[in-house]
């Protein structure tokens, strides 16, 4: 509708006959941009032998992304989950599988990480960063030389640069609302204290929201302030930073839906674009504990990370060609997790009561909150996960560069001591299977009140506190590198990079009991003992046994390029890269007492490009081939079990990333897609049930083979643009056995926009799923039994939503 409305428009405008850029216009000229994500010094995009993709200030604006994820679905390579909400999120680099999270790419702020491991449990590094206005470009690298510019990164860095002062006061301001609650503003100064000597910035944003999925509370509630000053000198300069994030958002995990021949359809009394389990009306948790006290919880917290980071950065002229630069930065984090994770799928009443071991028809259910007795089609149970994280990490990256005439050399040590403490409290509650869902008790008939056994439930908990995690990951990495950039010629360059890792990792479990509130004295109801309810009988309870475990990780990356510049529009490149990822939190926590199953995860990747930028016109062809060893599965089951399981994989495809400016200025189009075939090789052995399996050949579970992004805009006036776009998600498998009943469809998103450039405000509308796609993203990797019948439980993208913002820029 917008393009056909702007199409008509022109031929009717007799004012748009203008040559120039439109004010609106979404790209900067790639041939101009230079790039420092794994480089050792600034360089042009066509000189650089990587895979990278870049993203202005400017062209964030006119995308818009609801999260950090969203926007980085226009990166080809990385196949990104984003039905999560705003956080905790899943990107997976180039067909490498993982539990989730950002496992095998680093997340940056200014080069350094925004934690050092992106990938510890329920700590996604998006968690702990939000895009706005005080961000000044994206730069995405893949493969390529990320694992010698950072740890634990050989998919690739993530590198999100902020904005700094410059003589000329600038600011913006933005305010926005939404179909779904949402009021949030925006705000970024920055300007010169001293005229070309004393600089600042200031930024950040304040947002609460309803959510787009009904949860009958603020989903999404908080903000955070971004500020540094920087000094600059006649050999180089000194900034400070800081950065505050106090933030709560709703983690949204899988539904029941209906399967139908090949595709998902909604499940009866679910709105699959709307609905949730996570709602208001079961909230709150507060029970006794086994050794004292009790444990409270708010489902309304959500996600909530406090996040304090100080940093510096310096950078000096030695002369004779030489300059040190070092970055360093230390970060605290406290963050408070809850969130409602399915523990399989919506169950009849009979067959649950019959797994509570009540027999026949002697069960009855009744709401927690009025005590009326009711008889739902469904019921379902319910994880209300409870998790406690204190992070802190110290990170100095010191570099050395030579200059001479043919390039470049950079020698480095990076330094990082990081530490994660965790807390669990795991609880299972029965509620209806219904978007709306209200708290259950269960109880068995043929049994007396105050007979043993009489109630499945306390107040609707089935397994009090069944789960209690004390832990913890420290990490001291000690890293040197190396990187050359030769020109052979003034057309030929070389790179070439290692670096050295001599890391070490340390831990402890405590390990735990079960007790019961049998002879506590508490009673359920003012009048029972705990005898009559089974919802105490398995509670965890921590001892005084720790188990410590300490583990090396003594490894070399190393990466060799050649780039040659065919002229100054046209380049080919070839790279060979080496890097590796060591051991995950979780696998070292399920292996603890014998660490010689695990092993770092070592990759190689080969890579060509060819690469076209001019002012009108970008292309970007990337075909890749990587191979994984000792890679670790390490998804936490709904019963609190992990999957512990150890692979190979093997992977060949193609990226490819456009964009184009056509007819005048009037059509605008950039594209980013990926082919690729990942595959398990080797991948043998005996489950948890003792079963043997075996997957060789297999496709990597939720990898799609195709996937791919169109968004084609029309600048009606020079003010008036509109846009729509295409995200396209091929079919994947949930499960690494590939079963057909574990099928994920293949999806199309529609979005569309529209903006104008009055002078300084740009107002600005944009949908998301206009079409209201049933898209599924994973299954419920928690549950190996996603559900019976043609129920299956997975996790669909947000339903239908509009955004509307006006910005005034001074």
């Amino acid at each position: 509708m917008f393009l056909l409305a702007g199409i008509a428009t022109l031929y009717f405008n007799n004012t748009y006959a203008q040559e120039t850029t439109p004010q609106d216009s979404t790209r900067t000229a790639s041939i101009d941009q230079v790039v420092i994500t794994g480089n050792s010094n600034p360089k042009k995009k066509i000189e650089s032998s990587t895979a990278i993709s870049t993203f202005t200030a400017k062209e964030i604006q006119k995308q818009n992304p609801i999260s950090a994820a969203a926007l980085l679905q226009r990166v080809p390579g990385f196949a990104v989950e984003t039905s999560g909400g705003e956080v905790g999120n899943n990107l997976f680099a180039r067909g490498i599988p993982s539990a989730g999270a950002y496992e095998f790419v680093q997340v940056q702020e200014d080069g350094l990480p925004v934690f050092e491991d992106g990938a510890l449990q329920f700590a996604n590094a998006d968690n702990f960063f939000r895009v706005d206005n005080s961000v000044s470009r994206l730069e995405a690298l893949r493969g390529g030389s990320g694992s010698i510019y950072a740890n634990n990164s050989p998919g690739g860095l993530i590198n999100f640069i902020t904005k700094e002062g410059s003589n000329d006061f600038k600011g913006t301001a933005k305010l926005e609302t939404s179909t779904y609650g949402l009021m949030r503003t925006d705000v970024n100064l920055g300007g010169a204290l001293v005229q070309d000597k004393l600089f600042f910035n200031v930024g950040g944003f304040y947002r609460t929201d309803n959510g787009i999925r009904k949860t009958g509370f603020k989903a999404n509630n908080g903000g955070q302030v971004r500020m540094n000053l920087k000094y600059v000198f006649d050999k180089g300069y000194a900034k400070v930073y800081y950065k505050k994030l106090d933030d709560r958002n709703t983690f949204f995990l899988p539904i029941p839906l209906s399967q139908n021949g090949n595709d998902l359809k909604e499940f009866p009394g679910f709105d699959a674009n709307y609905g949730t389990y996570s709602y208001r009306a079961i909230s709150q948790l507060n029970i006794p504990q086994a050794g004292g006290g009790f444990f409270n919880r708010n489902l309304e917290d959500g996600i909530h990370p406090r996040v304090d980071v100080l940093g510096a950065e310096f950078k000096y002229d030695l002369g004779n060609n030489f300059s040190v630069v070092n970055k360093t930065r230390y970060t605290n984090i406290n963050m408070n997790y809850t969130g409602i994770f399915p523990a399989g799928g919506p169950q009849t009443m009979a067959d649950f009561a019959q797994s509570e071991g009540i027999t026949g028809n002697n069960y009855q259910y009744s709401l927690v909150s009025n005590g009326a007795i009711v008889n739902p089609a469904y019921v379902q149970k319910l994880g209300f996960w409870a998790i406690d994280k204190q992070m802190n990490n110290f990170v100095n990256d010191l570099q050395f560069n030579y200059k001479f005439d043919k390039g470049n050399v950079t020698a480095g040590f990076y330094k990082s001591n990081w530490k994660s403490h965790q807390y669990w409290n795991w609880s299972n509650i029965l509620t209806t299977a219904m978007d709306r869902p209200e708290l259950l008790n269960l109880v068995d008939t043929s049994l007396t009140p105050s007979s043993t056994g009489y109630s499945k439930t306390y107040n609707g908990v089935t397994d009090m506190s069944f789960l209690v995690r004390d832990s913890q990951i420290q990490g001291s990495l000690n890293d040197l590198y190396l990187n050359l950039d030769y020109n052979i010629t003034d057309n030929l360059s070389f790179n070439g990079g290692i670096r050295y890792s001599k890391d070490s990792y340390k831990g402890y479990g405590v390990n735990t009991t079960t007790s019961n509130l049998n002879n506590s004295g508490l009673t359920t109801d003012g009048t029972h003992s705990f005898l009559t309810t089974t919802a105490d009988d398995n509670m965890a309870v921590l001892g005084n046994k720790y188990t410590y475990w300490y583990y090396d990780v003594n490894r070399v990356s190393f990466t060799t390029a050649l780039n040659y510049k065919i002229n100054k529009e046209n380049a080919v490149y070839a790279r060979f890269s080496n890097g590796f990822r060591s051991p995950n939190e979780e696998a070292y926590y399920n292996n603890m007492n014998d660490l010689s199953a695990i092993k770092p995860v070592t990759t190689n990747q080969l890579e060509v490009g060819y690469k076209y930028y001019s002012r009108t016109f970008d292309v970007a062809v990337i075909p890749f081939y990587s191979t994984l060893k000792n890679l670790s599965f390490t998804d936490v089951f709904s019963d609190g079990t992990s999957e512990n399981k150890f692979a190979n994989t093997t992977n060949y495809g193609l990226e490819l990333e456009g964009y184009a400016r056509l007819f005048n200025n009037l059509l605008e189009v950039t594209f980013n897609g990926t082919i690729q075939n990942p595959k398990y090789k080797n991948f043998t052995g005996m489950d948890a049930a003792g079963n043997f399996f075996d997957y060789d050949g297999n496709t990597v579970r939720r990898m799609p083979k195709f996937y791919f992004n169109i968004t084609p805009a029309v600048n009606i006036t020079k003010q008036w643009r509109a846009y729509v776009s295409m995200n396209y998600y091929g079919k994947r498998f949930q499960d690494e056995a590939n079963t057909d009943k574990n099928i994920l469809p293949s999806f199309s998103e529609f979005g569309a926009g529209t903006s104008y450039q009055l002078g300084k405000i740009r107002l600005a509308v944009d949908g998301t799923n206009i079409f209201n796609t049933i898209g599924i993203t994973e299954g419920d990797p928690r549950s190996p039994l996603t559900g019976t019948g043609d129920i299956r439980m997975a996790r669909p993208i947000m339903g239908a939503a509009v955004r509307a913002s006006i910005t005034l820029d001074f």
